[in-house]
């Protein structure tokens, strides 16, 4: 199926998808970023949709702009699960290389991959002795050690969710952070874990215990909010409250886990805490075949970035390995904190104290 932003703006005129535009988007032009031809060959070549979009702050007299490109991946994994994981592993790496040099090529600064994205998301198996060798140290896994290759020779900052084991054999749901130099600089662990259905991930791991981190990378104060964390309104809050201007959101979710609201917490995450959010989420279906029972999951895509003035970027397909390059001026994050007053007004001190009382009656 082709995306929802695809279809309705097959179906409308011009004047029509203006105003279209102008409330669902929140702005009647899309702002397109002139992409290069032979960023559109080599998508046709790879077999993955690419997108580029802009947002656009005001000219300030005291503060020059501050202009990057973020790249978003999501992809599909290439082969069965039941081939060998290295052989796997390795047939993602090579997709995804190709990808990155296409984001690379068209000045992509930051760069984040969905949720555990050198696997497939067998977490819904409820098996874990068959899926071990997937997970891999953070600072010197093969994951790792593949990115910061490219991170160093493109100058980007890359951010690689992964399955981690920890030295004391533990797995944790991470991203990790590559710098430009290609050195690990940290990472985040997931604060929130599902138990819906048949993804019940505190059967692998803990909730993360790192907190809410903020990375200050070369390009801008970045945060990730993996996956199942959107459903929190208060992990966002602390991203916020930490000084992120940009929160990644990886994810691996299918259409019965809140399709219907993955185009708004996201969004609605950006306006109330004055940052860019930008929501990943892979792509294809993925069979496992346990006790001779098939389980089958197909994943919806649809990644998008959104401002925080709540403009938002249309959403890659919802069925193809998919590249978003989004063009962005970070001065807009105080420019709408001072014009919309949400920090001032916040009242956090009311409830913090009315969740102390909550939590010790």
């Amino acid at each position: 199926m082709d995306s929802l932003d695809n279809i309705i703006k097959n179906r409308l005129n011009k004047d029509q998808l203006k105003q279209f535009n102008k409330i669902y988007y929140g702005t009647e032009d899309n702002c397109e970023l002139e992409l290069k031809e032979s960023t559109k060959a080599e998508s046709v070549k790879g077999n993955f949709e690419v997108a580029g979009y802009s947002f656009i702050a005001k000219k300030e007299e005291l503060r020059k702009p501050n202009v990057l490109r973020l790249g978003l991946i999501q992809h599909s994994i290439v082969l069965p699960t039941d081939k060998p994981i290295s052989e796997q592993r390795q047939a993602i790496f090579k997709k995804i290389e190709k990808i990155i040099e296409v984001a690379a090529s068209e000045d992509v600064r930051i760069l984040c991959l969905q949720e555990t994205w050198t696997m497939p998301f067998f977490l819904c198996t409820g098996e874990k002795e068959k899926w071990e060798e997937f997970a891999e140290p953070a600072i010197n896994g093969p994951s790792t050690l593949f990115l910061s290759k490219l991170a160093k020779q493109y100058e980007m900052v890359i951010i690689s969710p992964i399955l981690e084991r920890d030295e004391d054999g533990k797995w944790w749901n991470t991203a990790v952070v590559i710098d430009e130099k290609g050195d690990y600089i940290g990472k985040h662990r997931k604060n929130h874990l599902p138990s819906v259905g048949s993804y019940s991930e505190t059967s692998y791991y803990a909730p993360g215990n790192l907190g809410h981190p903020v990375f200050d990378t070369k390009y801008g104060k970045i945060a990730v909010n993996i996956c199942y964390g959107r459903h929190h309104a208060l992990n966002w809050l602390m991203f916020g409250l930490n000084g992120a201007q940009i929160v990644f959101n990886p994810a691996a979710t299918i259409a019965e886990f809140g399709e219907t609201f993955w185009g708004i917490e996201a969004r609605t995450a950006a306006i109330a805490n004055h940052y860019f959010t930008c929501s990943i989420n892979r792509v294809g279906t993925e069979e496992y075949f346990i006790n001779k029972d098939k389980k089958v999951r197909t994943y919806y895509g649809s990644s998008y970035v959104t401002a925080p003035n709540g403009c938002r970027t249309p959403g890659l397909s919802k069925d193809r390995d998919g590249l978003l390059i989004v063009e962005l001026d970070l001065n807009l994050c105080r420019q709408v904190r001072d014009q919309w007053g949400f920090n001032m007004t916040s009242r956090l001190d009311v409830y913090a104290k009315s969740i102390e009382k909550k939590l010790c009656p």
